[in-house]
């Protein structure tokens, strides 16, 4: 089964080897026919501690590394 790989905004850094990222999706409401904006907001795997709040990040699922931390973050 392939990884599901999403693309967001960095909210926070301030855990240790941990990024919040703030990933967003748009769809057409089925009855109202208007756009809506979803978030949902990701704890992702920053090994290195390289990202700082503001970078646009793409994160992959992975299996956990904590009880929160399920995904991963890929090269930007």
């Amino acid at each position: 089964m392939p990884k599901r790989i999403l693309k967001g905004q960095v909210t926070s850094d301030s855990n240790n080897k941990t990024i919040t990222v703030l990933v967003e999706r748009r769809f057409t409401h089925p009855v109202l026919k208007k756009t809506i904006r979803k978030s949902k907001k990701y704890r992702a795997h920053d090994e290195k501690n390289t990202f700082k709040i503001g970078d646009i990040v793409r994160i992959r699922e992975c299996s956990p590394f904590s009880k929160s931390k399920r995904w991963e973050v890929l090269t930007n």
